[in-house]
């Protein structure tokens, strides 16, 4: 049976790598993102079994709007994939308050709505994907506290919402990724800031220890894998990462 895999952030990176391979697996994938335009867009490119729908999941009134429309249209969702995040570096210090603000909001807020909103329509058998960072650890990551701060949070409320959830039959699993890219992949950042972000990261060993970057597209048969899991299976946390050498 065609399942309702809903992708957040689908407009670009690893949500729209996901979205055209669950696609090209006869799925029906609901794209959300915060701009209308970009899922628009890989919804017209990927057909019929795709639809594209504005949702901010750091606003609860835009979360709450997305997946009314999502019950009207769909009636259930078998897949929540909370992917939409914010990978911003800068020194708690110097940021901005809507740096921070929106750090949280997108990153720990947002998959905490949006699994609020899915699970009255989901099923027995249903499952929740948080996509994690391997920031994720114990060691200093220079210039990414709030990124790591968050995706911490986020794995706790993971752990937690599993067994909150387990009675009904409904998983969830964290997807913990390291770097990725894709040919496609730009990252607008001021200079000066990365410079000092790639001097912070050399003096504390990031890139000879933080593993080699993976594409986008050697991910999506992991994700697969997880949503064939047997019934009587779980897997509450997945750690990717580049392969060395």
């Amino acid at each position: 049976m065609t399942k309702v895999i809903v992708i957040t952030g689908a407009g670009s990176g690893l949500g729209r790598t996901l979205a055209r391979s669950l696609a090209a697996d006869g799925e029906t994938v609901v794209l959300l993102g915060r701009r209308l335009a970009a899922v628009e867009a890989v919804a017209t490119e990927l057909g019929g079994s795709a639809a594209a729908l504005a949702c901010d999941v750091g606003s609860a009134e835009s979360v709450r709007d997305a997946f009314a429309e999502i019950a009207e249209r769909f009636g259930r969702i078998d897949v929540l994939i909370n992917n939409a995040g914010v990978y911003a570096p800068y020194l708690v210090e110097e940021a901005a308050e809507e740096q921070i603000l929106q750090s949280i909001a997108t990153n720990l807020t947002g998959p905490v709505l949006c699994s609020r909103a899915a699970t009255p329509l989901m099923p027995k058998g249903s499952l929740i994907i948080n996509v994690s960072s391997d920031t994720v650890s114990n060691r200093y990551y220079p210039f990414l506290t709030m990124y790591k701060a968050t995706k911490a949070g986020l794995e706790a409320f993971s752990e937690n919402l599993h067994f909150e959830l387990a009675p009904r039959g409904i998983r969830v699993t964290v997807v913990r990724a390291g770097p990725m890219f894709e040919p496609e992949m730009s990252w607008s950042i001021d200079p000066e800031l990365a410079g000092r972000f790639q001097t912070a990261r050399i003096a504390h060993g990031i890139p000879e220890t933080g593993g080699a970057p993976a594409q986008f597209s050697s991910v999506p048969a992991i994700f697969r894998a997880v949503i064939d899991l047997p019934a009587d299976l779980t897997a509450p946390l997945i750690s990717l990462g580049g392969q060395l050498g």
